[in-house]
């Protein structure tokens, strides 16, 4: 059976990046994974201050409006850093939050799917056809937590 996820409220909620499950990385407090992200795309920018502004807005759905401003340039490695980002925003929020760990794992085996129909990249689009890397990764996230559990 394939786990369908995409809004916060729904079953499987929390595989949300929009969760309400806050993070710690690089000596910093993050509302969600969210912000987390969008912020990242503007490392290293003429736009780098946004990162803080990102940060500290009030809710995931700011912070994805100011990380998707068309008007910005992105960072010139962000294709090929999104996914390092992202990794570590999700594997931390998981490795945080026990509760939505406990969620995750018990998810088996099954294949994880964001059911999100605008985005072709990180969840399914519209048609299908998407390529779930949201997804994917948190099947990824999922294997690793049980490796470092069988390690403790």
């Amino acid at each position: 059976m394939t786990i369908y996820f995409y809004k916060v409220n729904d079953p499987y909620g929390c595989f949300s990046n929009f969760s309400p499950h806050p993070i710690h990385l690089e000596g910093l407090d993050w509302k969600t994974v969210e912000h987390y992200y969008q912020s990242h795309k503007y490392a290293g920018t003429a736009y780098e201050d946004l990162m803080e502004k990102i940060r500290q807005a009030e809710t995931p759905e700011d912070a994805a409006a100011m990380g998707r401003s068309p008007s910005l340039t992105l960072r010139s490695d962000w294709e090929e850093a999104k996914q390092a980002v992202m990794w570590k925003g999700v594997l931390t929020k998981f490795l945080t939050h026990r509760d939505i760990q406990e969620v995750l794992l018990a998810t088996g085996d099954e294949r994880i799917v964001e059911d999100s129909a605008r985005d072709y990249y990180w969840g399914r689009g519209k048609d299908g056809t998407g390529r779930n890397e949201l997804g994917k990764m948190l099947m990824a996230v999922r294997e690793e937590i049980r490796q470092r559990l069988l390690q403790e």
